[in-house]
């Protein structure tokens, strides 16, 4: 387990420190140190949270446990990877990290690798796989996953006692967590032939002081009829206020997707806020295959718009803090005169389906 906590300080190790850590592929304990890392060797930085867990976007969607994982609050460019746009959160290997309280110089903690180079590290970024012909396919710690990982069962107290030690969440929101999941398994809210009630009286209580409504609902479209679009040609830098949740379930089918893009619940708080434009997302590195994956309607990410992992019942409290996508369907265009709501300080993640 790590020691490190969230807020604690610690610098990123010289370059030669962690290729001392590698295996001739770029990688420790499985996990890839990827190219776009070392321009923070040296540096300092802030534990943004332990990373000693994480959702599996690869296979299950379900939690995995991460040995010695930490995130910074630093991003991937997708510039070692064809310009990918998903800005995922980085993983990083305690051993690659030194608190600054320690004594400096001292040499690189962890088990040595069996050698590396940076070019062995850029070479690692890719998977040897022809399946389409030249189209290169990507190897990242996304699509590397669960090859650094483990299993972690949601009923694996451990975790959450780590949750709160880490500095990852407060007792309130573990306690508000644990109540929405007694009362979504409890009154049978998550069932679609049977939990009307039991959404109903939710939405009474939290409406009482101002919470947040019920955060699964269905969309209403059929699911072989088409759903609408909007073209707002959004931008970086852009303000854009997030449509009321009920305006964007109309624009959902029945399994919640609008032309291929899911709508998770994690998305629900944001509704009715107004938030600045991060980027525009029209390709991506497909997590299960390792190819560049291209959306048919692009989407958008917004500054500090992540999955908090509040609602999902088997990876809850994930510090994964994956950004939202957002069809522009679901956005309005906003006065640069509006003052944008901050993200939330804390991180099922939204699918990312062609499309």
């Amino acid at each position: 387990m790590s020691k490190l906590r969230a807020g604690d300080w610690v610098e990123v190790l010289s370059r030669e420190e962690i290729l001392r850590t590698l295996d001739a592929r770029g990688r420790l304990e499985g996990m890839p140190f990827m190219p776009q890392m070392f321009q923070y060797c040296g540096k300092r930085f802030q534990v943004y949270q332990r990373a000693h867990k994480t959702c599996d976007t690869v296979e299950s969607n379900l939690a995995r446990k991460v040995p010695g994982g930490i995130h910074l609050d630093l991003r991937c460019d997708g510039k070692a990877y064809g310009g990918c746009q998903a800005a995922c959160l980085i993983f990083w290997k305690d051993a690659w990290l030194r608190p600054v309280v320690e004594e400096q110089g001292r040499a690189a903690p962890g088990m040595a690798g069996r050698g590396c180079s940076e070019e062995d590290v850029e070479r690692g970024t890719r998977a040897d796989d022809r399946r389409r012909g030249e189209e290169p396919c990507y190897s990242c710690q996304a699509t590397e996953l669960r090859k650094y990982t483990t299993s972690l069962p949601w009923w694996d107290a451990r975790q959450y006692v780590e949750d709160y030690t880490s500095g990852n969440a407060s007792l309130g929101k573990l306690l508000r967590g644990f109540i929405y999941l007694g009362y979504y398994y409890g009154t049978l809210a998550k069932s679609v032939k049977y939990g009307g009630p039991a959404r109903w009286l939710y939405d009474r209580f939290q409406g009482l002081w101002g919470g947040l409504p019920y955060p699964r609902r269905r969309g209403t479209i059929p699911a072989d009829q088409t759903a609408p679009i909007a073209t707002l040609n959004l931008q970086a830098g852009d303000f854009v206020k997030i449509k009321p949740y009920e305006e964007i379930l109309k624009t959902l089918n029945t399994t919640n997707k609008n032309r291929g893009m899911h709508f998770d619940g994690e998305m629900a708080p944001y509704c009715g806020r107004t938030f600045r434009v991060r980027g525009r997302v029209e390709r991506f590195i497909n997590e299960k295959t390792g190819y560049m994956t291209r959306l048919k309607t692009p989407a958008v990410i917004l500054d500090g718009v992540i999955c908090q992992a509040r609602y999902s019942n088997h990876r809850m409290f994930c510090p994964r803090a994956i950004f939202s996508w957002w069809r522009e369907v679901w956005l309005e265009r906003v006065s640069v005169s509006v003052q944008p709501h901050r993200g939330e300080e804390a991180p099922e993640c939204p699918r990312r389906d062609a499309a």
